[in-house]
């Protein structure tokens, strides 16, 4: 079901933690749960350095946009991007105010260091396609820069990436629209959650940790 109304729209940020967990994702993003660890402080210290809204700072042949609004109206997604580079290029895109022609590549920071999972790269590709859609380009490389190892790689977005993107947001959607809340299995990753806490193995037994608490009150 197309839906053209922005509200109904989920977080681009929510496609990390869905791949990351999707228990962690619909207690956050269904049933609006949400704490605090390390990590999290840590995360958030370090977006603000790269958020910093309607800042353009243009240096040489290279365009630097801080906290850009993106979204896509064919995913039905919204978000923010940390970054997005424009470099000028005639082969590129043309930009509203700017002489030129340019590419475009999205970066995305975090705290720690690469995984050896994809869901920061799902994160960077699903911001590509927002851009992509919005500025009537292609955006084939986008950078993820990782804080504890001060550095950023280079990601190669390819036509499979979009292709997954595609199939989890069709997940979340579901998920959303059913108000579900998956069972998953634990594991040591668990220690890394900031809602390792709430996410109780003796809850893992419920759908809703809503109805397991509103259970306890009534109690």
């Amino acid at each position: 079901m197309m839906v053209n109304n922005e509200d109904y729209y989920l977080m681009l940020s929510g496609i990390q933690h869905f791949e990351f967990c999707r228990r962690q994702w619909a207690l956050i993003h269904i049933e609006q749960e949400w704490a605090e660890n390390t990590k999290t402080v840590e995360g958030q210290y370090l977006h603000k350095k790269a958020d910093q809204p309607f800042v353009r700072e243009k240096r040489g042949n290279k365009l630097t946009v801080r906290a850009m609004p993106v979204k896509s109206n064919e995913l039905q997604i919204s978000g923010i991007c940390d970054v997005v580079e424009f470099v000028r290029d005639d082969k590129g895109v043309e930009l509203h105010g700017e002489e030129g022609k340019y590419r475009v590549y999205p970066v995305e920071y975090k705290r720690g260091k690469p995984k050896t999972d994809d869901e920061d790269i799902m994160q960077l590709v699903a911001q590509a396609m927002c851009l992509e859609e919005m500025l009537l380009c292609e955006v084939n490389t986008g950078y993820i820069f990782y804080n504890e190892i001060k550095h950023r790689i280079e990601v190669s977005i390819s036509p499979e990436q979009k292709t997954k993107v595609k199939r989890v947001v069709s997940e979340m959607r579901d998920y959303y629209d059913r108000r579900y809340t998956p069972k998953v299995k634990t594991g040591t990753f668990c220690k890394s959650c900031s809602l390792e806490h709430i996410c109780l193995p003796t809850l893992m037994n419920k759908q809703s940790v809503r109805r397991y608490i509103e259970g306890r009150i009534a109690e």
